[in-house]
């Protein structure tokens, strides 16, 4: 505390002559209004500003509502009494002192309630009833002590009387400033509470989502390396140029594969680059058993869409449809834009209706609905698979939104690798 500091503090007890309407004399009163003043402040600079700012702004904002509230409540009760039954200053004085306890006990309040939140709700109740009590102990003895001790009135059953006095209806005001305090206390931190499981629950779907994308990755990725795999194996001991080949496009589905994680997006163009790497090894393994059409609007080349997203739809066109039938047949990819959404679909001429899957582990329709499910997790439910079986083929389609996805510029080499 410097000097300045103790000078003012020292000014803040300078006697004030006050006329005391009870023994009809003018008494020498302390002006405790400055003390009081520089105690707060003392304390803060004890505490340092960092305590202040630690505290969040809706607090702060909750405790000047409260005084502002008190303020306006004291000022016109003190007028009113001023006016109507007590016309002295002294009213003002004391109200003022009462109004100042008031905001200080304020702040002891809500630590008080924010120690007491810790227990259980009994405790709670039981802690704010004896709170209740001792919060009307103060603020009466402080009554007691502006309107009787210092006019001379001492004593045991002055203070007992002045107290049993307030019990009355127009000195319940005491009881209603803790109970007040308090609601608002708990009004805030119900609030704060729902804020914090609406933040929780969000960013745990976050986190879900991100998690169940990469578990549905995690499947379809091993599913389709496991049947690649399978493919290079029946070249090796019969064409080693082709195996090279398939090596190097095998090599070029790992790298795609390892670049693709995460919620990530991709261009549609290096989707289809991906399948025609895929198509080109099955078709090393099939021959002239199986043919791939293409048929994409070249105003889609550039959308951009979740990796490894078709891939699953071929392989099982591939695998149930052109498979397990004697002449082969064909597998469609249609990519067509309609207005303001944009189509999808793999379909072929093979078994259709009349494939017997094999239950070999990968025939329970794994790729099919995990694909299903990152569509509706990316895009919406209505993004969901469309599947269509007949006897003459199969097909699974989709639509994605065009506006959500971003278009840019595409180079003479990306559109003839879409052809």
């Amino acid at each position: 505390m410097n000097g300045i500091q103790v000078g003012y503090l020292a000014a803040s007890f300078k006697p004030r002559v006050v006329y005391s309407p009870k023994t009809k004399i003018y008494r020498h009163k302390p002006f405790l209004i400055g003390f009081k003043f520089h105690c707060v402040t003392l304390m803060l600079n004890l505490l340092g500003l960092k305590f202040i700012d630690d505290i969040p702004g809706t607090w702060k904002r909750a405790y000047l509502w409260l005084c502002f509230w008190y303020a306006i409540n004291y000022g016109v009760g003190t007028f009113i009494e001023w006016k109507l039954k007590t016309p002295h200053t002294y009213v003002f004085w004391n109200a003022l002192n009462l109004y100042e306890a008031l905001c200080i006990l304020i702040i002891g309040i809500f630590f008080y309630c924010n120690w007491l939140f810790k227990f259980s709700i009994y405790i709670q109740v039981t802690g704010h009833l004896a709170g209740t009590m001792v919060h009307f102990l103060v603020m009466g003895s402080l009554s007691h002590y502006l309107e009787n001790h210092r006019e001379g009135f001492i004593g045991w059953d002055i203070w007992k009387d002045h107290l049993i006095g307030l019990l009355r209806w127009e000195g319940l005001h005491f009881h209603d400033q803790y109970i007040i305090t308090v609601g608002v206390y708990y009004v805030i931190r119900y609030f704060q509470g729902l804020q914090k499981q609406e933040q929780e629950k969000s960013e745990l779907t976050l986190k879900n989502r991100e998690m169940q994308i990469s578990l549905l990755k995690s499947q379809i990725n091993p599913h389709f390396l496991f049947n690649t795999l399978n493919s290079i194996n029946t070249l090796i001991g019969s064409s080693k140029e082709q195996a090279r080949k398939v090596i190097t496009q095998l090599s070029d589905i790992f790298r795609y594969a390892l670049d693709s994680h995460g919620d990530q997006m991709v261009k549609l163009i290096h989707e289809l680059d991906f399948i025609d790497n895929y198509i080109r090894i099955q078709q090393v393994r099939f021959g002239d058993r199986m043919k791939f059409v293409k048929q994409v609007d070249f105003t889609c080349l550039s959308v951009h869409i979740p990796p490894m997203i078709l891939q699953p739809l071929v392989e099982n066109s591939v695998k149930y449809g052109i498979a397990p039938k004697d002449d082969g047949g064909t597998i469609i990819l249609t990519v067509k834009r309609f207005n303001n959404m944009i189509f999808f679909e793999v379909k072929d001429d093979g078994l259709g209706s009349k494939a017997k899957k094999v239950m070999d582990g990968s025939s329970s329709g794994v790729g099919l609905r995990n694909t299903d499910q990152r569509l509706k997790s990316i895009f919406g439910p209505g993004s969901g698979l469309r599947i269509r079986s007949t006897e003459w083929g199969y097909s699974v389609s989709f639509f994605i939104p065009f506006e959500e996805v971003k278009q840019e510029q595409l180079t003479i080499d990306d559109l003839n690798k879409a052809v």
